[in-house]
């Protein structure tokens, strides 16, 4: 990893120079988006302030690195962050000068942010309880790790068509959408993985098509070096639009694409030796089993520690509460923080007693499963987006919570500003994404409706989309399901199995004709 840092670092000063370039208005917002993406970072909505984006391989943040960005947040007065689906940290709002330093400042700390955006091998993502999960087939964060390291290798040495997300799941919750990305690695009991390619969200979905099964993980390289020659061979350069990976089940139908895809694995396999070994990580901390019930505290298989969920409105959390977080866990022996693709922190290897100091500050925690919504970073930062789904999200939990819905009488929902699903609208029990509707020739914001979509392994599908809904409506919506299910004395996962008629009825009253 060290030799990636400093051949990276090289080129910061490029950044500086297109940054300054950009803000002095020499540079517009399309040449320099296409050039900052690489280095993980963007210029807002209106061009007057930067994200950055900080990789973290499987989501890992690490005391060290939680260190360094409490201190940066406190030396530039940073007072937005945002957890991603892609479980990652991002900056915001920050000037020409900080994003520089900080860009610099990361790369001392052992953050790359090279590749976190743009065209390029994105962050590897791996299930966030991943080696302390009840149930779990095996620890896959190894693996995460060596790939994203190997992923580094091609940053600067092949041209993509479109970014390659990479991921690695461990149990059949598929949190990290393993078998519908663009390259996913799924854990078997029997310590192997299938092997799933090509698939992803965003407009032209498609579930990805599995290439190999029962694959011995010390293999794990050969597969993505396969993806990546196939990518380049059958990619469209052409058209950004049909350029993601997804798109090569278009051209070349399904079977084509097993076809191509393993012509080139094994060409990898006849011409390099690709082979990996890895050490599983030990936990030898204990502590005192305890009757804990919560919907936030998760009882791992190490005995007597347990994992906690913190899960702020939208991914967002106080600044404060954040700062709080790394003050007092940095003592705890062995806890470590891990970024889920759902918006959220795990504090694993945490005894009871720690979950107890834990929950104390973190006053920002959502309170029942509604407030786990995920809501991408949303249209007043993001230049592509449409509509405010940071905002629509925060206006629901304050109307549903005037309500004192019992928990898990309205479901976890997804929010995507556009098409694009970064807010994962197609795998939600409901999701909305952003849209227009004309009405007597006067546009007014709106969400299109999506129901009934899944990410569980052997259950993926993508979400039906009923209609559009205009924004000022869907707080009423959502409002009068509550109502509804609650007076079946039902979660809503038990009254939409028996009465999905009724959803349709519900929701028929406020879609747009």
């Amino acid at each position: 990893m060290e030799k990636y840092l400093e051949e990276f670092k090289n080129e910061l000063s490029d950044f500086k120079e297109k940054t300054e370039q950009f803000y002095n208005k020499e540079l517009s917002i399309k040449d320099y988006k296409s050039f900052s993406g690489k280095y993980g970072s963007y210029a807002q909505r209106g061009g007057n302030a930067s994200m950055l984006r900080l990789r973290m391989t499987g989501g890992i943040l690490t005391m060290p690195v939680f260190k360094y960005i409490v201190e940066t947040i406190e030396k530039y007065n940073i007072d937005k962050i945002h957890f991603t689906t892609c479980e990652t940290i991002q900056l915001h709002n920050l000037n020409k000068s900080s994003v520089c330093e900080i860009m610099n400042s990361a790369f001392e700390n052992g953050i790359i942010t090279i590749g976190g955006g743009g065209d390029f091998p994105r962050n590897v993502m791996c299930s966030p309880l991943s080696g302390v999960e009840i149930n779990e087939n095996f620890d896959v964060m190894p693996y995460a790790e060596k790939a994203a390291e190997y992923l580094l290798t091609f940053v600067n040495s092949v041209k993509l068509p479109r970014k390659l997300k990479v991921c690695f799941s461990n149990s059949l919750k598929n949190t990290t959408h393993a078998t519908f990305r663009d390259l996913g690695f799924v854990s078997n009991n029997d310590n192997t993985f299938d092997v799933y390619s090509a698939g992803g969200l965003g407009n032209n979905p498609k579930m990805g098509l599995c290439v190999a099964k029962k694959i011995s993980p010390e293999d794990i390289l050969y597969y993505i070096k396969a993806m990546i020659l196939t990518f380049m061979e059958h990619g469209n350069y052409e058209n950004r639009g049909k350029a993601r990976t997804r798109y090569m089940q278009d051209v070349l139908g399904a079977e084509n694409y097993i076809k191509e895809y393993n012509k080139n694995l094994n060409k990898v396999k006849s011409e390099e030796n690709l082979k990996i070994s890895v050490s599983a990580k030990k936990i030898t901390k204990t502590g005192i089993p305890q009757n804990i019930e919560s919907d936030m505290i998760i009882k791992q298989k190490q005995e007597g520690l347990y994992a906690f969920r913190y899960h702020p409105i939208g991914g967002t959390p106080s600044i404060e509460n954040f700062k709080k977080l790394y003050y007092t866990i940095k003592d705890f022996k062995e806890t470590e923080i891990r970024i889920s693709p759902e918006e959220e922190l795990y504090i694993i290897n945490c005894t009871a007693e720690e979950i107890k100091k834990i929950q104390e500050v973190l006053t920002d925690n959502a309170e029942n499963i509604f407030e786990t919504s995920v809501a991408c970073i949303g249209s007043s930062i993001c230049q592509l987006g449409l509509r405010d789904s940071q905002g629509l999200l925060k206006k629901l939990t304050e109307e549903i919570r005037k309500h004192n819905f019992k928990n898990k009488t309205l479901p976890k929902i997804h929010i995507s500003g556009c098409l694009s699903s970064c807010g994962t609208h197609q795998i939600g029990t409901i999701g909305f994404h952003g849209a227009v509707k004309v009405i007597d020739k006067t546009p007014h914001s709106a969400f299109f409706l999506h129901i009934n979509g899944s990410e569980r392994q052997n259950e993926e599908r993508f979400a039906e989309t009923l209609g559009v809904i205009l924004e000022k409506d869907i707080p009423d919506f959502i409002i009068e399901l509550g109502k509804t299910v609650e007076a079946e004395n039902k979660t809503f996962e038990q009254w939409f199995e028996y009465n999905k008629d009724e959803f349709y009825k519900i929701a028929e009253k406020y879609i747009q004709k």
